[in-house]
Parts: C-alpha cells; structure tokens; sequence
C-alpha cells in the first residue's frame, strides 16, 4: 500500500506524476491559499504535506497523528513550530540551493531600480509627464558600476551576488557574517567588515539574513543612522529583520537616499503603509523566487524530499534543526 500524502497547492504536472509513482494523495488545486479548516480535514490520515511556506503549529500537528513529515515548497521555514515538530517526531525539509540564482537576479533587479530611478521615471513616462529637465541635478540616479557594496549574510545567496557584483558590475565588495568566508575573500577579492564598518562604507546595503530570534530586527534606527546620507538599502531576505518603523523614519528624514524591499513585516503589506506612498520606494510582493523554472525545481525538489520521508529514506533537505 502506498503512503497517504497531501499536496497543498497546485504543483507542475510532471511534479504530480513523481509523487503519484510512489504515493496516494490528494491535491489543493485552487490559486488561492486553501482553508485552514479544509487542511485540517485533508491531514488527518496523511503520513506527508507539502506546502507552500508552511505554518506548522502544535494544534495542526493534533490533527495530523500519521503525519510523518512536511515538505515546504520554500527556502524559509520560520512558520515552522521546531519544537513541537520534535516532540511529535515530525521531519521538516525545505527547497534549498534552487531559488539562488533567482534571488541574487532580483537584488540587482531592485539596485538598478532604485539607483537609476527606474520605476519612479516609468510612472513620469506612462502619466505623460516627461516634461522636467533632466539636466537638473534632481532627476539624478546613481551608479552602480564601482560603486562599494556591503552584503550582511554572506549565504549561497550572498555568494551569487557577489559575483555578479564583482564580475558584472566591478563593484567594491565588502560583507558582515557570523563566521569569515576566507575562500571568498581570495576568490573575488571581496573584503571583510564589522557590521557598523559596513554600514558606514557601503553605498548599497543588501541584507540577506534568515530570520531567527537572534536575527529580528537586525537593521533599526541605530543601524540605518550609521549609514551614508546616499546610500541604498536592499532587502530580499525577510521582513521581519528589519524594523521598519525605523527604515521609514530614515527615509522620511533623508538619513538614507532610498530603498529596494520584496519583503515587509507584515504580508500582504498593509494599504496605508507609509512606504507605499515614497517615490524612492521600489516595492515587491515577495517575488525572489518568481520565475516559472525556479518554481518548477522548488516544487520538484519538495517532492523528493516528500517521497523519500514518506518512503523510508533520508530527505535530502531536513531543515538543520530537526536533523
């Protein structure tokens, strides 16, 4: 007999027919999120649920007493309850390594947005307003090219920009980390700082930090002041490591020139908030991973590691914390 398992969004076909070789399931096949009450229901003879950046608490985990593992069709797993996985026994995997190029292509998507103006004179253009000078020294952007960079999480993430930084864009590459990436440091130059050395050097500030308890609120009010009056901040990590109370005052006070984010505190962000409303705003809905190969290598890997929990094997991608 076939394990049970529950795919909690539509998937790829070719995705589908891997797990269907190897398991019964069933399928959430609506674009929207599916029910909270629904997903209980469907989980409660299943030995396995893939989903799309799961919220795993303890009550679910109550209505799931085979479940044997969640698959989260995502890099991030902070919705996940570590702890009361662990009581229960419940392996956790994520979708590692597939979404970093993609992710490092949009950093630089949002550097050049926000350095040469690019949204904000794409507005001016359609609203038939290209009537300014541009020889006025207002309606200037900054380069990118040898510009110095400063990258805070130096991840597989972190490496790929720095190579597009380096090769690409010649730019000065400094980076703050937990530990130093001495190979990196010797294989593209890229040099090492503390972070409020970074932050008063570099003309654009990419962070690139899970978030964890010790990482929340990373970037605040003393962070974004020590940075230079025209520097850029980036963000693609997630939101919650910044305060972003503080990063609107920073702009709201001129403290830095502007800003990049595909992350909020708060997702879906909120209709009023300030930053919604700022020019020298770029703002995404959490895309980083947006593109149709990406999410296809996303979903497939899922389903590996959904197979080989649910099948007696080793996932390849347990999340560290439950290894």
């Amino acid at each position: 007999m076939k394990p049970k398992v529950f795919i909690a969004k539509p998937i790829p076909q070719e995705v589908e027919e891997f797990i269907a070789k190897h398991c019964d399931y069933k399928i959430w096949r609506e674009v929207e999120p599916i029910p909270e009450d629904i997903l209980l229901k469907e989980i409660a003879d299943v030995e396995g649920l893939m989903t799309p950046k799961g919220i795993i608490t303890e009550d679910l985990l109550s209505h799931a007493p085979h479940l044997k593992v969640v698959s989260n069709i995502a890099v991030g797993y902070d919705g996940f309850d570590i702890e009361a996985m662990k009581k229960r026994n419940v392996i956790g995997t994520h979708t590692p390594y597939v979404l970093d190029e993609a992710v490092a292509d949009l950093v630089f998507g949002l550097i050049l947005s926000t350095s040469r103006r690019i949204v904000e004179f794409d507005r001016y253009v359609k609203d038939g307003e290209w009537n300014f000078n541009l020889d006025s020294q207002e309606y200037f952007g900054k380069d990118v090219h040898h510009a110095k960079l400063g990258i805070i999480g130096l991840g597989r993430i972190g490496e790929k920009i720095v190579r597009r930084a380096k090769l690409g864009f010649e730019m000065d590459v400094l980076y703050y980390n937990r530990s130093r990436k001495r190979d990196l440091e010797e294989k593209y130059d890229v040099q090492y700082r503390n972070m409020n050395d970074l932050l008063k050097e570099s003309d654009f500030v990419v962070l690139m930090l899970p978030l964890t308890e010790a990482t929340y609120h990373t970037m605040g009010k003393e962070q974004f002041a020590s940075m230079k009056r025209d520097a850029i901040f980036i963000n693609c990590s997630r939101g919650q490591v910044v305060d972003e109370a503080a990063l609107i005052e920073a702009l709201e006070n001129n403290e830095i020139r502007a800003a990049g984010l595909d992350v909020f505190e708060i997702e879906p962000v909120q209709k009023d908030n300030p930053l919604l409303k700022m020019k020298n705003v770029v703002t995404l809905p959490h895309i980083g991973s947006c593109t149709e190969n990406t999410r296809f290598d996303m979903a497939m890997k899922a389903a590996e590691n959904l197979v080989a929990a649910v099948t007696g094997q080793v996932p390849p991608n347990v999340v560290k914390e439950l290894q």
